[in-house]
């Protein structure tokens, strides 16, 4: 019962920052929770940490070290209908329907044949789709924030769209990620889904939002 509690704090918490911060940031520092993961299951669950283990969460803090860092400034946003005009652009419009494409693909193709035996089938999946809930959970994210500061975005189509799309997305989601963990070994799924669901996360947020990163401190 504890344990759920948590779950669904943390979830509410995660929703919440993507209404106030960018997701190429929000997403990117989950990861950090393999790392937690990993140093509890170190003390409390006494599995000892291998090199690799360890290589790996110094990874994870030094990735998001460096996307904290030069992370994009949010850009203002003063109604759902500028995130839906962002997400009917081109560029997002061609990422959303051959994220699409290639999902039908996999699922129709490729899960029948090898999702019993390769791993990143069903990650995929999850991932690809996840890239698409994470704009709407932006989206969706952001009507909240504004219709609790008193601008009601729900009495715009584009909101309860975007609702849609994450509801979707994310039973989608749930299904091919419970068949990843019934199949595949917890310890390679969780690592392997973050790093691919982060990538496409980035990708998207890069085409939808148009931000950049600044690696170099100008004078």
């Amino acid at each position: 019962m504890c344990f759920n509690f948590t779950v669904i704090i943390g979830e509410i918490a995660n929703f919440a920052a993507y209404a106030y911060a960018p997701a190429i940031l929000v997403t990117p520092l989950g990861a950090l929770s393999i790392i937690f993961s990993a140093v509890l299951a170190h003390f409390i669950l006494k599995e000892r940490l291998h090199i690799f283990g360890m290589l790996g969460c110094a990874l994870c803090v030094v990735g998001s070290t460096t996307i904290v860092l030069h992370a994009p400034k949010e850009r203002h946003i003063e109604s759902v209908k500028q995130v839906w005009h962002l997400a009917t652009e081109p560029g997002f419009l061609v990422y959303f329907w051959v994220v699409l494409a290639v999902v039908a693909v996999i699922i129709f193709q490729y899960v029948p044949r090898y999702g019993q035996t390769h791993l990143v089938v069903y990650i995929g999946i999850c991932s690809l789709m996840g890239s698409l809930t994470v704009m709407g959970v932006k989206a969706v994210g952001i009507a909240l924030k504004l219709s609790f500061g008193g601008v009601n975005q729900f009495k715009y189509f584009e909101t309860w769209i975007f609702t849609i799309i994450v509801i979707f997305c994310c039973l989608l989601q749930i299904n091919y990620l419970n068949k990843a963990l019934d199949t595949f070994n917890t310890a390679v799924v969780c690592p392997v889904y973050y790093v691919m669901f982060t990538t496409f996360t980035i990708i998207a947020s890069i085409i939808m939002f148009k931000v950049r990163f600044f690696f170099f401190i100008h004078p």
